[in-house]
């Protein structure tokens, strides 16, 4: 574990739809993440996830206007949601101001069983808007996942991030939680709705540099500040379950191995600018790129 003596971030308990109203952030936010509850019945402890669908809407929007004016212009917004509610994501988003940029699809490298009359659900949508026309940061990050099959040469350098992301696992299917899963005394997750730590590092490499200010107006278990904690950036994360503030303040005060984004490091070492939005202290050798992709057949 690493130890963490750093007031890089605040956590605040209570309700954001509350405490983003009273303007509870007094510095200008340059990244949200937006995971709220998804209104599917499920148990929270401090948290009715049976609204009607009108009321939690209205209420969704009303939370991206309070962030849209805390954002720095050129902010950006990365709100996440079932499939099913992309048109009410877009909506909330237009209507508050935001300016759309892409609609990532998250496909999360799990089983799928279909229903009755439908295809089983295989990704999550992250819409990804900026308030104004053009970003105040994007890094265009390079990685480089397996190999498709139908390549027939390695890839020289890698490849820029497309709005797929297929390769990240998320932490709600059984066994494949891992490690990172945070779990209780039986060794049943905390959380079941624990986002990956790969997921908030693309994220905020992608939109902020060192030295930025991002905002989880629903913490849950904390994800999005223990990245960006590492990254350098400043966080902000509003919970309103006291069992979740308690476990944000223990992840953030020991670094964990499974938080630890060291071992992501080398996933993204094709990037040009990885020195500048990578917190770190090691000597970096980014390899150049000089000769373009090859495909079968060329």
């Amino acid at each position: 574990m690493k130890g963490n003596g750093s007031t890089n971030y605040r956590i605040i308990a209570g309700d954001c739809g509350e405490l983003l109203s009273e303007r509870s952030i007094s510095e200008k936010v340059d990244l949200t993440f937006l995971d709220p509850p998804f209104n599917q019945d499920k148990e929270y402890n401090s948290w009715n996830d049976s609204l009607p669908e009108e009321k939690y809407w209205e209420m969704m929007q009303n939370v991206c206007t309070n962030i849209y004016n805390l954002t720095s212009e050129g902010g950006a917004i990365y709100f996440m949601q079932r499939e099913k509610n992309t048109e009410n994501v877009l909506h909330c988003l237009r209507e508050s101001g935001w300016i759309f940029q892409n609609l990532i699809i998250w496909k999360k490298k799990t089983s799928a069983v279909p229903g009755l009359n439908r295809f089983g659900k295989h990704y999550q949508v992250i819409a990804y808007a900026t308030k104004g026309k053009t970003p105040r940061i994007f890094n265009r990050l390079r990685i480089s996942p397996p190999l498709p099959v139908h390549y027939k040469y390695e890839r020289e350098n890698g490849m820029y991030v497309t709005d797929v992301w297929d390769d990240i696992r998320e932490l709600t299917s059984g066994y494949f939680a891992g490690d990172e899963a945070i779990r209780n005394g039986e060794g049943e997750r905390f959380h079941k709705q624990q986002s990956p730590i790969a997921l908030l590092l693309r994220i905020i490499l992608s939109s902020t540099k060192i030295g930025d200010v991002v905002l989880d107006p629903f913490a849950g278990t904390g994800t999005t500040l223990v990245v960006a904690e590492q990254l350098g950036r400043k966080s902000f994360g509003i919970e309103i379950d006291p069992d979740n503030v308690k476990c944000i303040k223990s992840r953030l005060k020991k670094i964990s191995d499974s938080d630890d984004i060291a071992k992501y490091f080398k996933d993204y070492i094709y990037t040009e600018n990885l020195k500048l939005i990578w917190n770190t202290a090691l000597e970096i050798s980014v390899p150049k790129k000089d000769k373009p992709l090859k495909l079968f057949g060329e």
